[in-house]
């Protein structure tokens, strides 16, 4: 018996004639004993199951992340990717995360209420430059600035009264995927491709509200002065080069006729009242004179979710007074439609006094789609769709355009900029040329 009792020169795997022993089963006193199941070992586990487990549980009952960054989340990586399948994949589960947002507006909370200032939200950007050392800013082979360094740029940039802009209308200036004049040259080329079939083309800019009401933007900001010279060369260049309709005077208008702003208080876009200057434009382009007997009056007041509240964290609602439009002057026409615009909607009504008779295709962003109601409403026949889904099938929205009269091209003034909107993309615009050739008017 004392042949086999342990003792403290007993090796944990046992003596002879003994089986392997675990550290666990050593006597306490043991120098090699460890505890099966330590204190830190049971809450690592117990952090790891609620870490893994509790999205996963959350998926299955049907909780899904919502699109609260004014971008659509992020779709499952390609197989044919190639390794941009595996690279692809960590964006993917941070979008379909459950309850990211309820994380980020947690904190939005805790920094505010206990350390007492905004959250530092980082731009993708901003996740790239930590990676390695900063370097000196150099110039790329397009003739574009390198990006400053080390980056700065906010998510969100928070005004006086409680203003919000988006970030990337200063890093998209600052930061371009192109040069301006590359830019002007490939709308320039859409606009040529277009016309050269036969049809009208329309291309309408829609302005940041950084650009609309920048008297609430903080008087210092990371990138204020290269965004303030990029987007005046912008406007200083855009009409000239590219044939767009300016919308900034009759926005101004509008502002001066409601006595207020026509962009939303905690959202990027514009509100009803800028969608009403838009869906004027392009029917006045379409049909000059068309818009005379148009009538707006009064509907019902509406609360939408601010999309840039809601990048901090922030739950505030857009209080928006909504419209009722009669090309006429006397028959309602403004309605809703419902859908993603993916893909290419048409829509169509008997046509009148007022209305726009030919048909018109419109390439748009959340611009357009944030008031559609009143797009549609002065057309007998408009087919929209949101230029974000264009790359993905250009054959298809080239021969939707075939069908077409008119082409309009709306895109918000910070794509442009930045260089970043689909419709720059050479290979997409001698595909829609392609498919418009066969159909010349």
């Amino acid at each position: 018996m004392t042949a086999n009792r342990l003792d403290s020169s007993t090796p944990p795997g046992g003596g002879p004639g003994l089986p392997p022993l675990p550290e666990s089963w050593l006597p306490r006193e043991h120098p090699l004993h460890r505890p099966r199941h330590g204190v830190r070992q049971t809450s690592s586990r117990v952090a790891a199951l609620v870490f893994f487990c509790v999205p996963l549980l959350l998926l299955v009952v049907g909780v899904r992340a919502p699109e609260f960054e004014n971008r659509r989340l992020a779709d499952f990586p390609s197989i044919t990717d190639g390794f941009g399948l595996f690279t692809g994949l960590d964006q993917w589960a941070t979008d379909h995360l459950p309850l990211r947002d309820k994380a980020v507006q947690a904190e939005d909370g805790i920094s505010r209420g206990v350390f007492g200032e905004p959250p530092q939200f980082k731009t993708d950007q901003q996740k790239k430059n930590d990676v390695g050392p900063v370097v000196a800013p150099t110039t790329t082979e397009a003739g574009v600035p390198a990006p400053p360094a080390p980056s700065e740029y906010q998510q969100v940039i928070e005004g006086s009264d409680n203003w919000l802009y988006l970030g990337f209308d200063v890093q998209g200036a600052c930061e371009p995927k192109l040069p301006l004049d590359v830019v002007f040259q490939r709308v320039a080329r859409l606009r040529q491709v277009v016309e050269a079939s036969g049809r009208k083309f329309v291309f309408v800019v829609a302005p940041n509200k950084s650009t609309m009401v920048p008297e609430h933007l903080p008087p210092g900001y990371f990138g204020k002065d290269c965004a303030t010279k990029a987007r005046d060369e912008f406007w200083k260049g855009v009409v000239a080069e590219t044939g767009a309709v300016d919308l900034r005077p009759n926005l101004e208008l509008a502002a001066k006729k409601i006595k207020g702003p026509v962009y939303s208080k905690f959202d990027t876009h514009w509100t009803f009242d800028g969608g009403l200057v838009y869906a004027r434009a392009i029917a006045e382009q379409a049909k000059p004179g068309v818009s005379v007997t148009w009538r707006s009056t009064q509907g019902k007041v509406v609360q939408v979710p601010g999309d840039l509240s809601s990048l901090i964290g922030q739950r505030k609602s857009v209080v928006l007074q909504s419209y009722r439009l009669a090309p006429d002057g006397v028959d309602v026409r403004s309605r809703e439609v419902e859908g993603s615009f993916a893909e290419p909607r048409r829509v169509t009504q008997s046509s009148g006094k007022g209305v726009v008779d030919a048909k018109v295709g419109v390439l748009g962003d959340s611009f357009t789609f944030y008031v559609h109601q009143y797009v549609v409403a002065g057309f007998a026949d408009i087919t929209l769709q949101n230029s974000d889904f264009v790359p993905a099938d250009p054959h298809r929205t080239g021969a939707m355009l075939a069908d077409q009269d008119v082409v309009v091209f709306e895109a918000a003034e910070r794509s442009l900029v930045g260089g970043v909107n689909p419709l720059l993309d050479e290979g997409t615009i001698a595909t829609i040329a392609e498919e418009l050739a066969k159909k010349p008017r």
